[in-house]
């Protein structure tokens, strides 16, 4: 999946283009903003999209209530809007009740979320599974407010409806899955998760017509309770999970961050940090942790799937994180294409990986006469494949795995893979 820079160049544009297209709309844990967004997706991939009912039992929880909005305002006694929904669908608390009338600037401001500390900005809140209602504004404009009447209206709706989720599905020679999911409930917010979204769309994309050895299942879902539902109906095949990868907030020049599985050894585990190691930037890996995003849902202990998480800035870290500032200002082109890079490499070392045995295990083959070995002379390149080489023959003894060798090497898994190739066509390696 790895591709080259001026691809990658490209690719990165092309994901940051699906990010600002779906970046306006109004998405939630169900409603038509979802729907609307995977109508977007699905004109790149062929999605499979799934509804599931209102009241629904799924796992320990229950699908909710269907909501969707169509407009909001705060107006003062003068008839301005001093709130408005249609300049930014943060301004209202998701999964706010419908509410129109009149009330004191006192009354108003029990249901006004601001950030005092970051006065411009304006809060992204949410009220899933309490009734309420609530509006979010700058606290600088919050401050200005006269004392007067003030009316206010959320034209909303709860109703027994669906949560939606969409599926994209590669079939690969086996059986055996590697899931990638993103979370796709957030409204105006770029990185967290438009970024995630459209990175996970393009690299489905791009698996159109690719053989691989791994089916790899996309799965597009609201957090938590998506993530839960689609557990809930997918418990029995969840055995063919064999490796999977969270994304979400990859779009920013931070990080990288990686979070592992919660058995922490897994394939997945090992091959991101591998990639990390050699991608020349600078990673923080993290144990896991039962909080974040829907990792914590397919590492819960009742399925303790091989699930791990990668993002760029760590979750709640930035400053941008969850305000009006997580806008397209904040994703790059750039950021897009070297998170892309990255799950490509794992990808590669997942689909790569294999156990060898050396034909000539009694003492070195002698690579000069098959021309394999390079004069070293001041020629790096020469230097690491001729070590990719020795350390490969040396550990292939039918127990250590390529990623095995390449992790005690400290080589890319690049080199270790090709080098086995060149190894194999030779004669001198064959598959355990």
């Amino acid at each position: 999946m790895s591709e080259d820079n001026p691809i990658l160049d490209d690719i990165g544009s092309e994901i940051y283009a699906l990010a600002a297209k779906i970046f306006p709309i109004c998405r939630s844990i169900t409603g038509d903003g979802v729907r609307q967004t995977l109508r977007e997706l699905g004109a790149h991939i062929d999605l499979d999209i799934h509804e599931v009912a209102t009241g629904t039992q799924v796992l320990d929880w229950t699908v909710p209530r269907e909501w969707n909005i169509r407009d909001a305002w705060i107006k003062n006694a003068r008839g301005d809007k001093v709130v408005d929904f249609k300049q930014s669908n943060l301004h209202v608390m998701s999964y706010s009740v419908p509410v129109h009338q009149s009330l004191t600037l006192a009354q108003l401001k029990k249901h006004i979320h601001t950030l005092p500390d970051q006065p411009d900005l304006i809060p992204y809140r949410t009220s899933y599974y309490v009734e309420n209602w609530a509006f979010c504004m700058p606290h600088r404009k919050f401050e200005a407010l006269c004392d007067e009447t003030y009316e206010i209206c959320i034209d909303s709706s709860l109703t027994n409806g669906h949560l939606t989720y969409g599926e994209y599905f590669h079939k690969g020679e086996t059986e055996a899955e590697f899931l990638l999911s993103a979370h796709i409930c957030h409204p105006s917010l770029a990185n967290d998760n438009c970024s995630g979204v459209a990175l996970l769309t393009h690299l489905a994309k791009r698996m159109l017509g690719r053989k691989t050895r791994y089916s790899y299942r996309f799965v597009f879902a609201p957090g938590t309770i998506g993530a839960i539902t689609w557990l809930a109906r997918n418990e029995a095949r969840t055995h063919q999970i064999k490796h999977g990868l969270v994304v979400s907030m990859v779009g920013d020049n931070g990080g990288p961050t990686f979070k592992m599985s919660r058995r922490g050894d897994t394939e997945i585990d090992r091959a991101m940090v591998q990639s990390l190691a050699h991608s020349g930037l600078s990673p923080t890996i993290e144990e896991f942790s039962p909080y974040g995003y829907d990792e914590r849902q397919y590492c819960s202990p009742g399925f303790n799937l091989p699930v791990a998480m990668l993002s760029r800035s760590k979750f709640g870290a930035v400053p941008e994180y969850h305000t009006s500032a997580d806008n397209l200002d904040f994703i790059q082109a750039g950021a897009l294409a070297e998170s892309y890079r990255l799950i490509g490499d794992t990808i590669d070392t997942i689909e790569g990986n294999g156990t060898f045995l050396n034909t000539h295990p009694r003492g070195e083959p002698q690579l000069g006469r098959r021309g394999l070995y390079r004069a070293i002379g001041g020629d790096k390149d020469a230097v690491v494949a001729n070590m990719a080489m020795l350390w490969i023959l040396n550990q292939s003894d039918g127990t250590n795995s390529l990623l095995d060798i390449a992790e005690r090497a400290n080589l890319p898994f690049s080199i270790i893979r090709r080098t086995a190739q060149r190894l194999s066509d030779h004669g001198l390696l064959k598959p355990v």
